[in-house]
């Protein structure tokens, strides 16, 4: 018998795993520039059960907050 996960409403809001599809749609890019990320090292960190990928919205957050950026330039927070 396959158990259903639990419903996101369910699940502790710190610990919700989202799949692909479902990070990019997060992140608002599209799967294949979250694809290409993951492929090349320069993505959120993800995890895997078994071939099917996850993210934890905990991941995508800390990733998306390390790619703030105050000019075309710099970082925010990188000393010249």
């Amino acid at each position: 018998m396959h158990k259903e996960p639990p419903s996101k409403a369910d699940a502790n809001e710190d610990y919700v795993i989202l799949n692909v599809e479902e990070a990019a749609d997060f992140l608002r890019v599209t799967r294949s520039t979250l694809d290409h990320y993951r492929c090349v090292g320069r993505g959120p960190v993800y995890r895997k059960h078994g071939t099917r990928v996850f993210y934890t919205r905990e991941s995508l957050i800390k990733w998306s907050e390390s790619r703030e950026f105050s000019s075309t330039s710099s970082r925010i927070g990188q000393s010249r």
